[in-house]
């Protein structure tokens, strides 16, 4: 799931997207992040929520607890060792043992942040789905989630507008025409 502006701008939503959380925005989180299986990360992501979740515990809305216990998946190459709880750093062979991890039995895998992950992700047709709440503001400039060369097609499962004008869009990527 990723926060977007409406020009498609994915960076440092801490910025901007609090002025449009609302209380039915705030229980669809809540409710998508509590039903991921895992997390797959890429490093920038990961360093910025492993400095802060696990010093959150037993919050109200159980996230903190979710996102400590739960499988963590780290694709990086410049990271050395993954020390939050549950982690397990990808610096090889990523394709390959990220399609590994898809097919075990399991659920869903959720992608926050990381648009070089990703992008990276993309060729190689490893992204079942992309979930946008699309935050009613432009920002004129910034990292957009797809860079020039992503081409891909995709089919719109799903919509919803929230109370605060943030609309949610799902999309299942559709094969090459």
């Amino acid at each position: 799931m990723e926060f977007l502006t409406v020009d498609g701008v994915m960076e440092a939503p801490e910025e901007w997207q609090f002025p449009y959380l609302s209380e039915d925005l705030a229980e669809f989180n809540k409710t998508r992040l509590l039903s991921l299986d895992a997390l797959l990360l890429g490093k920038v992501t990961y360093e910025i929520f492993a400095s802060s979740w696990p010093l959150r515990t037993k919050n109200e809305f159980g996230i903190a607890d979710k996102f400590n216990r739960m499988p963590k998946f780290v694709i990086s190459s410049a990271l050395e060792k993954t020390e939050w709880n549950n982690s397990k750093l990808i610096k090889d062979n990523v394709v390959v043992e990220l399609s590994k991890i898809k097919s075990q039995a399991g659920g869903d895998i959720g992608i926050v942040g990381s648009a070089t992950l990703i992008q990276s992700l993309i060729p190689h047709g490893l992204i079942d789905e992309y979930q946008f709440l699309v935050h009613p503001i432009v920002l004129g400039k910034g990292k957009h989630i797809f860079e020039a060369d992503n081409h891909i097609n995709l089919m719109l499962t799903q919509t919803k507008q929230f109370s605060s004008g943030v609309v949610l869009l799902v999309y299942q990527p559709l094969p090459d025409k």
